[in-house]
């Protein structure tokens, strides 16, 4: 028997103000946009509609159906151990990148948002999820090339890509052969970005990432001996690489400079707080023109974007107007 029903909030007021995931989630909906997610539904304590988020199957069927409901996807499939991202926060990347990249013309914000197929961005690490293209397509009309170390990874989000026809000629994929590169043999001579995104793997480690995710189980529910399991999945590159979030920030940043005119705005997610300091420095130190700092909220999660550009005021409008008309 479930317990006595909780007030809610109306609006997830932390999410961006065009985000879609605002509202609780509406599995009655949700359901009937993908079928298979019904299994996986059922009242919790507080008698709510929901899922269990510590099932890595089930965190998967919500995201195939949010994504079928939301964003005109009728086929995603990730083998489970890719990484299964929550479409919340990603969208709220998204929306946030794109306030800095229409900053100057707000009236492609207003209303109804206005579709730009002239815009062209690349995501460093897209993985085998597919996500920030998706998203991106579906609420700005952006054009993406995604790129990855991970051959396997690129060929199940091709496989996603070929399966959901609006995608096909809007997303192109490329394999970074190199394990030090963001930019170098992703970016061809003469190719000009809008904007690059990328999710960082977090974690310096294995080990790291195990202990973070016991931490934050036993934050969850308390329970203390909980084993890792990792209930978004995830691959090695994903979730880890030497040196952690930090280094591999202050590799691409060191690498954006040398493309400094090859795209208008560079953005990463920086998930730990105590290393902004370090990537403020190190944009002061590679002459950024230009840096800004957007804050996200997931809960009680909190992260955020960083983004920063090579080009002045005035280059930054000579490139939209020579780009965008």
């Amino acid at each position: 028997m479930g317990g006595v029903k909780r007030k809610h909030p109306k609006e997830k007021a932390t999410l961006h103000i065009r985000s879609k995931h605002r509202n609780r989630y509406d599995f009655e909906a949700l359901i009937i946009s993908f079928p298979d997610l019904k299994p996986f539904v059922q009242p919790n304590a507080y008698n709510d509609l929901s899922i269990n988020f510590f099932d890595p199957q089930a965190v998967k069927m919500l995201n195939t159906a949010l994504l079928m409901h939301y964003y005109k996807i009728s086929f995603w499939e990730i083998p489970s151990n890719f990484l299964c991202p929550p479409i919340p926060g990603r969208a709220d990347y998204i929306h946030n990148v794109a306030d800095v990249l229409y900053r100057d013309i707000p009236e492609m914000l207003e209303g109804d948002v206005k579709k730009n197929s002239k815009i062209k961005c690349l995501d460093i690490g897209v993985g085998a999820n597919c996500i920030y293209p998706i998203i991106g397509e579906a609420e700005y009309g952006w054009n993406f090339i995604g790129s990855d170390i991970d051959k396997n990874a690129i060929e199940v989000a091709e496989n996603i890509i070929a399966k959901n026809a609006h995608l096909s000629g809007k997303v192109e994929l490329r394999k970074q052969s190199s394990s030090r590169d963001f930019f170098k043999g992703i970016i061809k001579e003469g190719e000009l970005f809008d904007l690059t995104v990328c999710n960082p793997p977090f974690h310096g480690s294995i080990e790291e990432a195990q202990k973070g995710t016991r931490r934050k189980l036993k934050n969850l529910r308390g329970d203390k001996k909980a084993k890792p399991t990792l209930n978004f999945g995830g691959q090695a590159n994903e979730l880890w690489c030497d040196g952690g979030e930090m280094k591999f920030v202050k590799d691409m940043i060191y690498q954006s400079r040398q493309f400094a005119n090859s795209c208008l705005w560079f953005s990463t997610l920086v998930s730990k707080e105590s290393n902004l300091p370090i990537v403020h420095k190190l944009l002061e130190k590679v002459e950024a023109k230009e840096v800004g700092t957007l804050p996200m909220g997931q809960g009680n999660k909190i992260s955020r974007v960083v983004i920063w550009t090579f080009l002045s005021k005035e280059k930054q409008k000579d490139w939209r107007l020579k780009r965008w008309g």
